[in-house]
């Protein structure tokens, strides 16, 4: 194999790169395909017995201390938003990271953070299990929309019913 130095250009031709040294040989190995992906998701879980613990007044620093676990994880966090019983979030997920593991990650984290603070005295934990929905490029921005507005969108819905119609709509069975 020619070194760095001697390698004076490299092109691709079909699958194989050719490689021209200084000296003029032509060197030929196969293209290698790199990792490419886009997962998005959309999480949901709530609050333990879904009481009404995350108060609006520290829900920002809640967010943002959610944001720096996707960030340490290397996903990327679009949207996060939620109502005093639950919490939703659109985010990247990247390959290195299974699904059940950031969730948990980010409840445990939250958990000890939110009871250490003191900013949400009411909270007591998380409900077990959550809702995690796949999401394509083309839903991305109605999705974005959904969660930035869920002040609004629960003035007439409960959580129960949101859920339900997440999981219809993602036609995922209930297992009530």
């Amino acid at each position: 194999m020619k070194s760095r130095n001697e390698i004076r250009r490299s092109q691709t031709y079909g699958r194989f790169n050719t490689i021209r040294t200084r000296q003029g040989s032509t060197i030929k190995h196969k293209w290698k395909m790199g990792t490419y992906r886009q997962i998005f998701y959309h999480i949901v879980f709530g609050t333990k017995y879904r009481k009404p613990t995350i108060n609006e007044k520290n829900e920002t620093q809640l967010y943002k201390y959610i944001w720096g676990v996707l960030n340490n994880k290397k996903c990327k966090l679009y949207r996060i938003n939620g109502m005093p019983d639950h919490i939703h979030i659109f985010c990247d997920l990247h390959p290195n990271i299974n699904l059940s593991s950031l969730v948990k990650d980010i409840k445990v984290a939250t958990n000890l953070w939110m009871k250490e603070s003191g900013l949400f005295p009411e909270f007591t934990g998380w409900q077990e299990g959550y809702g995690a929905f796949t999401s394509s490029i083309k839903d991305k921005e109605r999705i974005i929309n959904y969660i930035k507005n869920q002040k609004e969108h629960h003035k007439t819905e409960t959580f129960e019913g949101e859920f339900k119609k997440l999981l219809a709509e993602h036609e995922i069975e209930s297992f009530e």
